[in-house]
């Protein structure tokens, strides 16, 4: 195949305005959210959403002003605005947020314990998997200043809201009875509020009631919203970037989550952000591009039979400078892929046998995870999951006992793979490199391979889904 660069051909190719308008960045919108509060005093606007902040901070009882007191640490108050967006762009509302300054806070005196669970990506799939594949309705539920709910149990003091200080006494601080946003402490408070709550009407840790009755639905919104000031936003349409469409006939929906196609390239381009270079600034450039003419691309969810299975690959020392592979899988539930990963492994692998080998055992790992999941969900699979890879020295490896001299070098946790596969929780099986779809996760392809996988990955335009 000839190429420019063959040819030595290196001038940079014209482009005209016109032909650059759809590779090209929306500009960001006039209004600006104010840095400081004297420059947002100046607005009407600002003013209002100030003062609704500090009405829901009183009616939550947030804080009491007390004197000063002595030896104590005092944290400040800042006020940070934003202008919330609706998915197309349009300007919501405009929402003034008291922060306390929580980097003065003081370790073992202001708070102990900040340790919050966040929930991972894979399991928002997978719970929107089950509910496309059983026609689930989703309701979706906002709690009003959500950090103000939960309960200190230090004692804070932190300065008077800056331009809304008492006039009686102005010298007195808030000793903070809430949690308040900024605080180290705010996001544990919150957990445990909620969760402290939730088995009083009827929830269980890590378990989920089958039922989807709208019945149901309302009285865990009504039990919520009597004890939580909650907004109730109807269908789940936007949740956390992730936007939702439905098909009307079948209740599916499509959404633009992340997209698994992008995930070798902002992997490679990741691994630079400390000092990149006009190369690497070139490539984003280029995701960009491919990003901006596929807007309208996301991934479908629709029902299926309930198997769990997934396609494991590695690329043998694909990276030019340090010589290790990179490890690339997809996790399919029924149809709907729910879990992925283009990651550079560890170490360098000696051969490809062991990069192959390695992938298995992320993906084996990954793959009891979601059980363990489901299996919380009260979601029984009907067969044990099933993992391609296109490695025939790899799958004998993982279902062969006897320890080869070219692996011994390997962890031992790198060998439950192993033990699955005995245990017949895992049935591991060849498919051809050609259909392969965990290849668009180790490396770059030309179009036509990478277009194909990105077809079995379920994603496009949705409007060619309804076509179907």
């Amino acid at each position: 195949m000839t190429t420019r660069s063959k040819d030595g051909i290196v001038c940079r190719k014209p482009f005209f305005d016109y032909q650059c308008y759809y590779t090209s960045i929306p500009s960001l919108p006039d209004e600006t959210e104010p840095a400081t509060y004297k420059l947002a005093s100046q607005s009407p606007v600002w003013i209002k959403a100030m003062q609704e902040e500090l009405d829901a901070l009183h009616m939550q009882g947030t804080w009491i002003l007390v004197p000063k007191p002595c030896h104590k640490n005092v944290v400040g108050s800042k006020w940070v605005y934003r202008i919330k967006r609706n998915s197309d762009g349009t300007v919501s509302r405009h929402k003034a947020r008291l922060v306390a300054q929580g980097f003065s806070q003081e370790p073992g005196l202001d708070f102990s314990e900040t340790f919050s669970p966040v929930v991972r990506h894979t399991t928002v799939r997978l719970i929107l998997s089950i509910a496309a594949m059983n026609k689930w309705s989703l309701r979706q539920l906002d709690v009003k200043n959500v950090f103000l709910h939960g309960d200190l149990e230090e004692e804070v003091f932190m300065r008077q809201p800056p331009g809304f200080e008492d006039s009686a006494h102005p010298e007195f601080v808030c000793k903070l009875k809430k949690s308040l946003y900024g605080l180290k402490q705010a996001p544990r408070a919150w957990n445990a509020k909620f969760t402290g709550y939730l088995p009083a009407i009827g929830f269980n840790s890590s378990h989920s009631d089958p039922s989807s009755k709208a019945s149901c639905i309302q009285e865990v919104v009504d039990e919520l919203s009597a004890v939580f000031e909650m907004k109730d936003m109807g269908k789940l349409t936007y949740f956390l970037g992730l936007q939702i469409d439905y098909n009307a006939e079948s209740d599916i929906f499509y959404l633009t989550f992340t997209r698994p196609d992008l995930s070798y390239a902002v992997n490679s381009v990741c691994q630079y952000m400390t000092a990149p270079t006009d190369l690497h600034w070139l490539l984003v450039k280029r995701i960009l591009r491919y990003l901006q003419g596929t807007l309208d691309h996301g991934l479908k969810f629709s029902t299926g039979p309930w198997q769990l299975h997934a396609f494991s690959d590695a690329d043998w020392a694909g990276d030019v400078n340090t010589r290790r592979s990179t490890t690339g899988f997809v996790v399919f539930l029924g149809p709907n892929p729910i879990s992925w990963q283009s990651k550079k492994q560890t170490s360098v692998a000696r051969s490809s046998t062991e990069a192959e080998y390695r992938s298995l055992a992320h993906t084996s790992a990954d793959i009891a995870w979601i059980r363990q999941v489901l299996q919380d969900l009260k979601v029984r699979l009907p067969q044990q999951p099933v993992l391609h890879c296109d490695n025939l020295s790899a799958i004998a490896l993982s279902s062969n006992p006897v320890y080869h001299s070219r692996i011994k070098h390997l962890d031992i946790d790198f060998h439950f793979v192993r033990e699955r596969v005995q245990r017949r929780d895992l049935i591991v099986q060849y498919i051809p490199t050609e259909e392969q779809v965990a290849d668009v996760f180790t490396k770059g392809l030309h179009s036509p391979i990478f277009l194909k996988h990105c077809i079995n990955l379920r994603l496009g335009n949705p409007a060619g889904f309804e076509g179907e």
